[in-house]
């Protein structure tokens, strides 16, 4: 039996307990790893130890995907109708509604966002997303064909029995929900890796999968490091799908690995460096305070962040007034996630600290200019000021790579169709934000921008409902809504003679 963590809090934001099984979850059971090892957790408030987990080895994940191949032929799978799948998970999304502060807690406390923003993540990235799921349970047809007279043709969508996700560790608590709720409402069972830097809430959402009803191995989540947990997932033989969120790097090295081992299906979301495009027509209020959530929203750590901010010269004086007034704002209302009135907290870990602050060096030594923001903000933790750079050239290291923190790079344009060139100049192609009060513009820039996901006068606006994932190298497949489930079904024909004879 692994470890318990308490720990009480007192502060304006959250007076009350945590408590999680720093174990590992495999077959329904809290255990210790076969080769036992410690993985600090760090508070990025603060910089110092938060407790310590157990982290797994490629053993582990052995174990626990033989649990989830048991549990998938014995217990779950096509033996178990959708309808009932869709209950648990409707328990499951009530437990955790149930227990929302604490997991908002966890979140606040082991990520350093904002209380009310992992209050936000729990109740719409979590809950609602379970309940979705739960909802497309028993929903999931194949369809009849029409042939000939002589035969019968139908398609079944089935499960592909074990599949894997790496979760990365931004919004920890909503993409584990995001794996597992289309992974199980489809039959499958699954084997999750929480990040090494942002496990807790992971751990307390696997504290209530027996209570929700599942049977053992249906989850199972499995800590560690990604160069070994990850990797041996990304191998592994009996793993048939695996799901991951995180770097385009990583996701290179998944997507090997899947060739050189079972072909196992991949679906990748990456990096991204997104367009966000001003017109001078433009409700400029509103365009403000759209561009500062797009790019300074959970710290600049958004896949899917306006890092690249394009206004046209009509305007672009009176936006940068705004704009660079905004951070400000965020600036002076940066600290502690739990003091009730933080609206920025600090960057996750200290690594990515160092690698946001060498990305600021680089567009000072490159010859952007910072206009507001650059510096660390304070004396303990991760904390980063809100950044704005101008005088950027598209072919600038900030202009062209992924910095995944608050550093937005502003570039003047004239026209709609230079604009969109340079927007589409980039290896990535995740989102995208347009701003105009034309319609036939909006609509216009909206196709032709190279882009999964494009905002017309809002940002960083997602749907359970509606598909979310990138074009290029920002990734393969797609998360949210109907259409995930066919990434985790496969399609079988069946053929039925009725009259012919040979």
């Amino acid at each position: 039996m692994a470890e318990i963590f308490s720990l009480t809090l007192d502060t304006p934001a959250y007076k009350g307990g945590v408590t999680i099984n720093t174990g590992l979850f495999i077959n329904g059971k809290w255990v210790k790893p076969v080769d036992e090892q410690k993985i600090e957790v760090v508070n990025p408030t603060t910089g110092k130890i938060i407790t310590a987990i157990q982290g797994g080895s490629s053993k582990d994940v052995d174990l626990a995907v033989n649990a989830a191949e048991e549990a998938y032929k014995t217990l779950w799978g096509l033996k178990v109708p959708g309808s009932i799948r869709g209950q648990m998970l409707l328990n499951l999304a009530n437990l955790i509604e149930q227990n929302a502060e604490e997991f908002a807690a966890l979140e606040a406390l082991n990520c350093g966002k904002p209380f009310a923003s992992a209050q936000r993540e729990v109740a719409v990235g979590c809950v609602q997303e379970l309940k979705y799921y739960a909802g497309w349970a028993d929903k999931v047809h194949g369809k009849t064909i029409e042939t000939t007279e002589n035969k019968m043709a139908y398609t079944r969508r089935e499960p592909y029995g074990v599949v894997a996700a790496i979760i990365p560790w931004n919004a920890p608590l909503s993409m584990l929900a995001w794996k597992v709720g289309p992974a199980l409402a489809t039959g499958n069972t699954i084997v999750v890796k929480p990040s090494e830097l942002t496990p807790l809430t992971a751990l307390k959402f696997a504290s209530l999968v027996n209570e929700a009803g599942f049977p053992p191995g249906v989850v199972n989540i499995v800590n560690g490091y990604g160069n070994i947990v990850g990797n041996a997932m990304a191998y592994h033989p009996r793993i048939r799908r695996i799901a991951f969120t995180g770097s385009t790097l990583t996701g290179r090295k998944i997507q090997e690995a899947s060739a050189k081992s079972n072909l196992k299906v991949v679906t990748l979301e990456l990096g991204g460096k997104s367009p966000n495009i001003i017109f001078d027509d433009a409700d400029l209020e509103q365009a403000i305070k759209w561009a500062s959530t797009g790019i300074f929203a959970n710290m600049g750590q958004l896949c899917c962040a306006g890092s690249r901010i394009f206004v046209q010269e009509g305007i672009y004086d009176a936006f940068m007034k705004g704009f660079s007034a905004a951070a400000q704002h965020l600036q002076q209302n940066a600290g502690d996630p739990f003091s009730g009135n933080a609206l920025h907290g600090p960057q996750v870990s200290s690594t990515q600290f160092n690698r946001i602050m060498g990305y600021i060096n680089s567009g000072k030594a490159d010859g952007a200019q910072v206009y507001t923001g650059g510096k660390r903000h304070g004396n303990e933790g991760y904390f980063i000021q809100p950044t704005i750079f101008t005088e950027v050239k598209p072919t600038m290291k900030i202009a062209r790579e992924e910095v995944f923190g608050p550093v937005g790079v502003v570039m003047k344009f004239k026209t709609e169709e230079e604009v969109i060139e340079i927007a589409n100049d980039i290896s990535y192609g995740l989102a995208c934000g347009i701003f105009t009060e034309n319609v036939s513009r909006a609509i216009r820039v909206a196709q032709a921008l190279e882009a999964g996901t494009a905002w017309v006068n809002t940002y960083n606006t997602i749907e359970i409902s509606v598909p979310f994932g990138g074009y290029k190298q920002s990734g393969i497949g797609r998360e949210q809504g109907e259409c995930v489930l066919e990434h985790y079904t496969q399609v079988k024909a069946v053929h039925i003679n009725i009259s012919l004879k040979l």
